[in-house]
């Protein structure tokens, strides 16, 4: 019975001592993080996702489904009398229902570029910089034929 209390304790000693090395040797070799003033000063929210049908040669090909994230200047929020989130739903919606995209043939789609086209969109709709950036949560096709009945 007393080996196995010790061998227990020993086996507790060596993991608290290991995790003990590991984090000392984690913080020590670094350099200390800053955080980016950039998004510290910026608020942020989540939106709901929009369901997108594509249709092509006048038939359902299929649906996309996107969320985004959006990073804001708080002042210029609380100016809105609005808040922001129909207009990016709406560019949203509308640029990606207009784009020419064949989805059987899907190269990489350029989300940086559908991003900053959005920004730049919705702030001339808002009248100013208010969205400072639009992040990509989900961005999904799915096929006509997918779609449980």
């Amino acid at each position: 019975m007393k080996r196995l209390i010790g061998g227990c304790l020993w086996i507790m000693l060596v993991t608290l001592a290991s995790s003990y090395v590991t984090v000392m040797l984690k913080t020590t070799n670094g350099e200390p993080v800053t955080p980016n003033k950039v998004t510290t000063d910026l608020e942020h929210k989540k939106m709901v996702p929009i369901n997108v049908p594509i249709i092509a040669n006048g038939t359902l090909e299929g649906y996309i489904v996107a969320q985004f994230t959006y990073l804001a200047d708080p002042s210029a929020l609380r100016a809105l009398s609005v808040p922001p989130d129909s207009f990016i739903t709406d560019e949203a919606f509308r640029t990606l229902y207009s784009t020419d995209l064949n989805f059987n043939h899907l190269e990489k789609y350029d989300l940086q570029g559908l991003t900053k086209s959005l920004v730049k969109k919705i702030n001339q709709r808002l009248g100013g910089e208010v969205v400072k950036d639009l992040l990509v949560e989900e961005f999904t096709y799915v096929a006509k034929r997918e779609i449980s009945k």
